[in-house]
């Protein structure tokens, strides 16, 4: 019997599971009573393709639990104790079962909106022939088993229980985020779309200019239910709009796991950073060490202050909406949490080196770092003019200007834009010797989000070779403005005016770099008849 009563229930010792406090000594654990022990006291146990289920909730049926495996590999068997809130389910193999742990290890899976645990057990194998109250398990495992592998297959006809899916869709989601006002992290990303299914993987990625994503659940009907639930859907209010639809692919092949891309299936994947390593003189200044590692450094903050169902997520009185989530109050206070790291206070200022001392100034960084938030003082560091600090109106500011502009080049060079240790930007005492290298701009009339729900907020991108031109006077000509950029030095590439309204173009130059420096060049450029050229980087292509 392999250890098992004729009662069907187990022994609770270390012989059929692998946790610290489940000796025969302590039998009250069985019940889920001590939590704290729990959770945290795992002793070492040889991988087995029987796992033990813990917390399980009294009123959980077979099917709820044998579907916590299915996504990993057909279940074999089933032994569901609801008196002492546990279960056992048996893997097809090992190896299905070293990857449902290695997931939920990171992920802890709910069941009825309870957390419950998963360890592998002692048992290499389950025996439950001679146990009464079986017939339910057996057919809950056919059932579930058949239902999954007709999803994989995917062979069949849309049928009504699926929502009208139809054969051959992916289980690989590609996600756009518009609108990106806020950064959306990898973590933000599984969180959300956890609540439709098991997620195996993401790889985050920007193409043509917007923040995307693709996202491999363990079963297409997932993948469908979510496509139909989020797409459309705002991340936070009035911002960070989810675009979702299938992807050609049907599997991801994640190299490294890290803030960009996560196989939550392989814990043993190498962080593969691949950044350029930083000047040890500069760590400090730098403030924390890792920051600059993402294309949206820090945004991994985001993820653990948003608080989901005091945000606003409602997936049981609305089933499949995403309620809107509110900015989380940490991030506009300037406190985030660093992926893997502690809490740590984020400023409002910025350092950003590697700049081309020969060629920038307070004024063209002004303008630069105003397309995403208001800048209120730059100062260029007198003995180190390759570096700069910049004060922006907040931290969610700053935050914005470093994920869009980090690893932009200007005037040459590959800048580095990342949190500064320093929470001001002082301005030279009386008499002090600046040469001009620190400027107040608080005052600045060509602030562009001075205004509460401003337009401005929802137009924000990153840089691009195409330019969006606005407040042209009515008599200007196409030719005269492709001139005034073709006399500044840039290649003009295509131009067009926008249909329904000549106060608007675009402009589409020869590189990103080109179009950093017209912009810092040709914003607020005086055309006449009282206009100033606004200029601000477009997701469009002509």
């Amino acid at each position: 019997m392999d250890g098992y009563w004729a009662s069907g229930e187990p022994p609770v010792s270390a012989s059929s599971c692998c946790f610290t406090t489940m000796s025969s000594s302590t039998p009250s654990t069985a019940n889920g009573t001590d939590d704290k022990k729990y959770k945290g006291e795992r002793s070492p146990c040889d991988p087995s393709r029987v796992l033990h289920i813990r917390r399980v909730p009294i009123e959980v049926s077979e099917a709820e639990v044998v579907s916590l495996g299915v996504p990993f590999g057909k279940v074999t068997n089933l032994l569901l104790l609801k008196g002492k809130n546990q279960a056992f389910i048996e893997m097809a193999s090992e190896e299905a079962a070293i990857t449902m742990v290695n997931y939920y290890t990171t992920a802890t899976p709910h069941v009825r909106n309870q957390p419950v645990y998963i360890q592998y057990s002692n048992h290499r194998e389950l025996k439950t022939d001679n146990l009464p109250n079986q017939g339910r398990a057996q057919a809950a495992l056919q059932a579930v088993n058949a239902m999954h592998s007709g999803n994989m297959t995917l062979s069949g006809t849309a049928t009504a229980s699926d929502g009208g899916m139809m054969p051959g869709q992916s289980p690989v989601l590609r996600l756009i985020v518009e609108n990106l006002y806020y950064p959306v992290s990898l973590e933000v990303l599984h969180q959300i779309f956890s609540k439709f299914g098991t997620v195996l993987k993401i790889i985050t990625f920007t193409k043509n200019n917007q923040f995307q994503a693709l996202l491999q659940y363990a079963d297409p009907m997932n993948a469908h239910h979510a496509k139909v639930a989020l797409d459309g859907q705002n991340i936070y209010n009035g911002c960070c709009t989810l675009r979702v639809e299938f992807s050609k692919l049907t599997s991801l092949n994640v190299k490294y796991n890290n803030d960009k891309s996560r196989d939550f299936t392989r814990l043993d994947l190498p962080s593969g950073d691949g950044q350029p390593t930083l000047d040890p003189t500069m760590q400090s200044a730098f403030g924390a060490p890792g920051i600059i590692s993402s294309p949206y450094p820090g945004a991994a903050g985001f993820a653990p202050a948003i608080g989901f169902h005091q945000a606003g997520l409602s997936m049981q009185t609305m089933p499949g909406a995403l309620g809107h989530l509110t900015i989380p109050s940490s991030a506009m206070t300037g406190r985030m949490t660093i992926h893997g790291m502690a809490p740590t206070a984020i400023h409002s200022v910025l350092l950003v080196s590697n700049l081309n001392p020969e060629s920038i100034s307070p004024h063209g960084l002004f303008i630069l770092f105003g397309v995403y938030g208001d800048v209120h003082r730059v100062k260029i560091l007198f003995n180190k003019k390759e570096n700069a600090l910049i004060q922006m109106a907040d931290a969610t500011q700053a935050q914005l200007a470093m994920s869009h502009l980090n690893g932009q080049r200007l005037h040459g060079k590959v800048i580095r834009v990342t949190i500064s240790k320093h929470q001001t930007v002082q301005l030279p005492r009386e008499g002090q010797e600046d040469q001009g290298l620190t400027k107040d701009f608080s005052g600045s009339p060509l602030h562009r989000f001075k205004k509460p729900g401003s337009k401005n907020f929802q137009n924000i991108f990153p840089p691009s070779a195409t330019l969006h031109l606005s407040n042209i006077p009515p008599s200007t000509t196409d030719d005269f403005l492709k001139d005034l950029f073709a006399s500044s030095g840039y290649t003009v590439k295509a131009f067009k005016f926008f249909q329904k309204d000549r106060k608007m173009a675009l402009i589409q130059l020869g590189s990103v770099e080109e179009a950093i420096q017209a912009l810092i060049d040709l914003h607020n450029h005086d055309l006449g008849e009282n206009h100033h050229l606004r200029v601000s980087f477009s997701k469009s292509t002509i």
